[in-house]
């Protein structure tokens, strides 16, 4: 039987939940923000291309962020150990952009606000994988279980009520039915829910999260490139393509941006309080895209009182079950149960567990070894800086109609948890 925590232990142990509770509120405010550029689909622009587009922020945004936080010889020294985790980071990489394309016919189809809850069922799928794969929620107690069990009723059912509004009261657009976005929008859930499984598995590896999305990018970038050439008219189709988009790609690329931001945040919500609390918590996001959707691009203005009522309340609803399951603090018997999985994944690949528990603790293993940064890192990132500027000296304000004043409001609620998220990162755990 193991022994009993001390004070010092348990003090540890929650203050990594809460600061998991807190990157998951900030990948929340990211993760929305960085679906608002997708709204350009409506404009005329193909899926394929405004995905493409995001990705290609996102892949610029993946090389700098990790490298301007520790540094390239950091990087390099943790893929180095853990060469078996690269597989597994281009998958996800995959899934995540199949995922994000299906996303942006979603919101063609059915409207940022309500595509948004649909695809948060990721929650529930990730809530499984998490419990089947990887220990979490055994050995939990009923207390916990009730509060995870009670969580995800509340999931389903706003999703539910969400779908009845959109295909009760929306109808389908010009471009498809609301039926084919609600499909999209579930399709996008259920593959960003597998997504999670290489994020638990790196992390209880002792993978730092800045080294897991730096191989990431490239599984999404080939995939949606990919997707890109076989659907959008070969080679030719897609340049002929991302010269209409040219006037609108600073803006995909700030969405790109941004969402890199909010899965780093994730990525930390993952660790430090396991997929199966981490990911739904994220997923306050719906709140945000509920938020971009109906405050800055007047999404409900055109509904009827109920359609609207409903897709507040169906939110509303989801929300809560979100909080209820991330309220669940992990007991000593669950840590315990995730111990077992750690040693497990050191019996297969040979490394060592108490270097895997220390990283599980926020303690910066790598960083022991003082890996070395270089003189060139600092004009990567002004490169990164400058292709950003380049593209916003010829941007054009996007043809679609705003209210700036609630873009501003949001912009700067989105930028304070940053600064806060970031600083308790930094604090805490040196973002290891």
């Amino acid at each position: 039987m193991a022994n009993a925590p001390d004070s010092t232990t348990q003090l540890s142990a929650r203050s990594l939940h809460w600061l998991g509770v807190s990157c998951g509120f900030g990948a929340g405010a990211w993760l929305g923000a960085a679906e608002a550029p997708t709204k350009l689909v409506t404009a005329g622009f193909s899926p394929f291309i405004i995905s493409l587009g995001m990705v290609a922020g996102v892949f610029v945004a993946r090389w700098t962020v990790p490298m301007l936080l520790k540094g390239t010889g950091y990087i390099w020294l943790d893929l180095k150990e853990k060469k078996h985790l690269l597989v597994w980071a281009i998958l996800a990489g995959m899934l995540w952009a199949v995922a994000n394309t299906l996303t942006v016919f979603a919101i063609r189809n059915v409207g940022l606000s309500v595509a948004f809850p649909l695809w948060n069922t990721n929650s529930l799928v990730g809530l499984f994988w998490g419990w089947l794969l990887f220990n979490e929620l055994r050995n939990s107690g009923a207390k916990q279980w009730l509060k995870v069990l009670g969580g995800a009723a509340g999931i389903v059912s706003g999703a539910c009520l969400l779908a009845y509004a959109t295909t009760r009261h929306a109808g389908g657009g010009p471009h498809g039915t609301a039926a084919l976005g609600i499909l999209a929008a579930l399709g996008a859930g259920l593959l960003w829910g597998t997504m999670y499984i290489p994020y638990r598995k790196a992390y209880l590896s002792g993978m730092n999260p800045l080294s897991f999305v730096t191989v990431f990018t490239f599984g999404e970038l080939g995939t949606v490139f990919t997707l890109a050439l076989v659907f959008g008219g070969g080679y030719h189709g897609v340049m002929a393509d991302m010269v209409k988009v040219r006037p609108v790609m600073f803006w995909l690329f700030l969405g790109g941006f941004c969402w890199v931001l909010g899965d780093l945040f994730q990525q930390y919500a993952a660790k430090y309080v396991g997929i199966s609390r981490g990911i739904p918590l994220s997923n306050t996001n719906q709140l945000w895209g509920l938020a971009w959707g109906a405050l800055v691009f007047g999404e409900l203005s055109g509904q009827t009182a109920t359609a609207q009522t409903l897709v507040v309340a169906g939110s509303l609803v989801m929300v809560a079950g979100a909080a209820a399951i991330c309220s669940a603090e992990a007991p000593q018997s669950e840590h315990n149960a995730r111990r077992d999985a750690m040693q497990r994944e050191c019996s297969r690949y040979g490394m060592q567990l108490e270097r895997l528990e220390a990283s599980m603790r926020g303690e910066d293993v790598l960083a022991r070894q003082k890996p070395r940064r270089h003189w060139w890192e600092a004009l990567v990132g002004l490169a990164a800086l400058g292709i950003f500027i380049w593209l916003g000296i010829s941007a054009e304000r996007a043809p679609i109609a705003v209210n700036l004043v609630w873009m501003a409001i949001l912009s700067v609620a989105t930028l304070a948890l940053l600064v806060v998220c970031g600083l308790l990162l930094w604090r805490r755990t040196r973002f290891s």
